[in-house]
């Protein structure tokens, strides 16, 4: 009998039975998908972000032995905790040469660095303490770049609003350029979770110094601040350093507008002319799939109370959205079926959702560097 990967051992049966489905899927695209005319290759790095697979709790090896399933460039882990604890740069040296090993290049990322937000946290210490970190750990790496947030939504009804985090946001920042200059690393700064606007993030840029301070940028986020993940991307389109992405399905109702995130190519999202643009204007920058499917949110846009946390969206924006919404129609959220245990389901559901937004980036859009 075969052994299962190094990779899957240890997991439950159901959850072995559908990675082994899912990355036997993408291998075998070519031989099961019906004959049609190849995709233009676009040059672009092709991988994940390691939320998209948030339930299996894998390392960072076992997440670069994925990448490598799944035929992808690159593998971007957005928080310290796949590295278990051994943040030191020879620990760091050896995952580096693991995935090199496995053609896989890496990017690294961690959470808030402003000190007002309310979902930072001190676990790394100061915010400056963190970044420093941060950086260092993304150098040792080989990370061209180290992402960061700002917060979430609920920092836009915090005392003296979305504008009061990003001034304490940029002087973190600002006092961390010279650090990040002198590592070769790029801080990238997210639209996170409903925290900023495209024009509110490229202002953060440019209030925190710019260069080698950039973003890295969500196109389901962007759905969050009302943008359409489109023209949010042609704001910030020269900052970006890195990418989590995913597609978001739109659609009206009575209070306004609901999203639900989805895998790529199952919402409505325009990709063709999302990585048109992408790939004139952010070359060399990777996409990283970072799929958080299965649940809504709603956004009451006909209250006026709603408006008071975003006070400067402009109409062209909001026309934007709201025609993108008139694209969407309603789809359901996850379930597990009946009888299945929720935990395993949701990591099935994880692996599933990732591999099929991997082949529709490999095989529709024309994304990747591997064969």
């Amino acid at each position: 009998m075969t052994r299962p990967p190094r990779h899957v051992r240890g997991l439950p049966r159901s959850t072995r039975r559908a990675l082994l489905a899912a990355t036997a899927g993408i291998v075998g695209w070519a031989a099961t998908a019906p004959a049609k005319t190849a995709p233009r290759r676009r040059g672009i790095p092709l991988g994940f972000d390691n939320f998209a697979v948030r339930g299996l709790g894998w390392d960072a090896r076992q997440l670069i032995d994925h990448a490598e399933r799944l035929r992808c460039d690159s593998l971007f882990v957005t928080d310290f905790g796949p590295f278990r604890g051994r943040h030191d740069d020879a620990s760091l040296g050896e995952i580096r040469r693991y995935a090199a090993d496995h053609g896989v290049g890496l990017v690294l990322g961690s959470w808030s660095v402003c000190p007002t937000s309310r979902t930072f946290k001190r676990d790394w210490g100061t915010a400056e303490e963190h970044l420093a970190l941060g950086i260092r750990m993304a150098s040792a790496l080989a990370s061209p770049a180290f992402r960061v947030i700002l917060g979430s939504h609920d920092d836009r009804t915090t005392e003296g609003g979305i504008a009061a985090r990003i001034a304490d946001t940029a002087a973190v920042l600002a006092r961390c350029r010279p650090l990040a200059r002198d590592a070769g690393v790029k801080i990238a700064v997210e639209n996170h979770a409903g925290d900023l606007t495209s024009r509110e993030l490229a202002a953060l840029v440019a209030d925190a110094g710019g260069d080698p301070i950039g973003v890295n940028f969500d196109s389901g986020n962007a759905c969050w601040t009302l943008e359409d993940p489109v023209a949010a991307l042609a704001t910030l389109a020269p900052l970006v350093a890195t990418t989590s992405l995913r597609d978001t399905m739109l659609w009206e109702t009575p209070a306004g507008v609901t999203t639900q995130w989805t895998a790529m190519g199952e919402g409505c999202t325009d990709l063709p002319a999302f990585f048109d643009l992408f790939e004139k204007a952010c070359p060399g920058v990777a996409v990283h799939v970072e799929t958080i499917s299965g649940f809504p949110r709603s956004f009451a846009i006909y209250d006026r109370g709603f408006w008071q946390v975003f006070p400067e969206v402009r109409g062209s924006d909001l026309a934007a959205f709201l025609a993108l919404a008139r694209r969407g129609r309603p789809i359901p959220p996850f379930r597990p079926s009946a009888g299945a245990a929720r935990e395993a389901a949701e990591r099935e559901y994880q692996l599933a959702e990732l591999a099929r937004s991997i082949a529709h980036c490999r095989d529709v859009l024309g994304l990747g560097l591997r064969a």
